[in-house]
C-alpha cells in the first residue's frame, strides 16, 4: 500500500472506537512497521498558556496562546508534540512535507508566544499509533477516508469544524453516509 504520510485520516461515522469518533488524524509516519499520527480535533481541558505554566512556572501568559491543547491520541498522553509550519532550528524536528514539521523538544514550547515561534502551530498531548498492517485493515473495513493534508484545515479551521471540512475536501457530506459496506 502507498504511504499515507502527510494525509488526513477522516473517521467514518460508522467507526466504533469511541476515542476516534468523528476525528481527523494527521498521519506523520506510515511504513511497513505501522503508522503514527496526531488527532487534530479533540481539545483537552487546558489551554496552551496553562500547559506552558505547568512546564515552566516563570512562563508569562501570552494572549496569543489561549488556544486549546489537543489530545493527539491515546498513546503516550504525557508527551507533547508540536505540529507547525516548517521552521528549522529546533532540537528534535522532522520535516513531514508540504511545509509541515513535527517537533517534540522543549525548546519549541519555550519559544511559543515569542518572535522565535513558528507562525502556525498546534500542540497535542499523545499520539495515535497503528501496528504493522493495522491501519490498512481498518481502511479496508471502511473505518477511514483519506485526503492530502491541508494547512488550512490543520491551522486555520476551528477545531469543531475540522472533521466536516476534511470530508468536504473530498466532496462528501458525512451525514449522508451509510455504515453498510457494499458488496458487488
Amino acid at each position: 500500500m502507498e504511504s499515507l504520510e502527510n494525509q488526513l485520516l477522516i473517521a467514518m461515522p460508522s467507526l466504533k472506537d469511541p476515542y476516534f469518533h468523528k476525528t481527523v488524524t494527521y498521519i506523520c509516519e506510515h511504513n511497513a512497521d505501522g503508522a503514527m499520527g496526531l488527532v487534530i480535533n479533540i481539545p483537552v481541558r487546558i489551554t496552551l498558556n496553562e500547559l506552558l505554566a505547568q512546564i515552566d512556572a516563570d512562563k508569562v501568559e501570552v494572549d496569543d496562546l489561549n488556544q486549546r491543547v489537543l489530545a493527539g491520541g491515546p498513546v503516550a498522553t504525557d508527551r507533547g508534540f508540536v505540529l507547525h509550519n516548517s521552521q528549522s532550528g529546533w532540537n528534535s524536528s522532522l520535516e513531514l512535507g508540504n511545509d509541515i514539521m513535527i517537533t517534540t523538544s522543549k525548546d519549541i514550547l519555550e519559544a511559543l508566544g515569542t518572535d522565535k515561534s513558528p507562525e502556525q502551530f498546534i500542540v497535542t498531548l499523545g499520539y495515535a499509533g497503528w501496528g504493522s498492517g493495522q491501519l490498512e485493515k481498518e481502511l479496508q473495513e471502511n473505518s477511514w477516508l483519506t485526503t492530502p493534508a491541508d494547512k488550512e484545515i490543520l491551522f486555520d479551521t476551528p477545531i469543531e469544524l475540522r472533521w466536516q471540512k476534511a470530508a468536504e475536501k473530498l466532496g462528501i457530506d458525512l451525514g449522508h453516509l451509510s455504515s453498510e459496506v457494499g458488496h458487488a
